[in-house]
């Protein structure tokens, strides 16, 4: 059974950074197509970040330039450095994978994929 655990949320003030952990068990990880989303209170889950099991990878338009995803297949986790943080960036982040294509994940998320419980990040002013 393929799980995902997040970890590295917290409270940062504006124009700091953070990085979140995804741990991926269960599956073979390089094999995933693998994602960062992301719900504010009140709002919808947005795709923030996506990488294909060949590294291809897309930002929204959002978090271009401050945001980067990435992957260790050996440690089989995937990474969002966050840097330049503003206020609209608080929300809970979800980790999701597709394990099926290993494609670059839809806005919408992956149909029939995985996903972890998500990870609380705050940015204050």
């Amino acid at each position: 059974q393929v799980q995902l655990v997040e970890s590295g949320g917290g409270s940062v003030e504006a124009g700091g950074s953070l990085e979140l952990s995804c741990a991926l068990s269960g599956y073979l990880f390089s094999l995933c197509g693998m994602g960062w989303y992301r719900q504010a209170p009140g709002k919808a889950r947005e795709l923030v970040a996506t990488i294909s099991s060949d590294g291809t990878t897309r930002e929204s338009d959002s978090v271009k330039g401050r945001f980067t995803i990435s992957q260790d297949n050996h440690k089989d986790t995937l990474f969002l450095q966050m840097t330049r943080l503003k206020t609209e960036d608080t929300a809970v982040y979800y980790c999701a994978a597709d394990c099926h294509s290993g494609a670059l994940l839809p806005d919408k998320g992956p149909i029939g994929g995985y996903w972890g419980r998500g990870t609380q990040v705050t940015v204050s002013s």
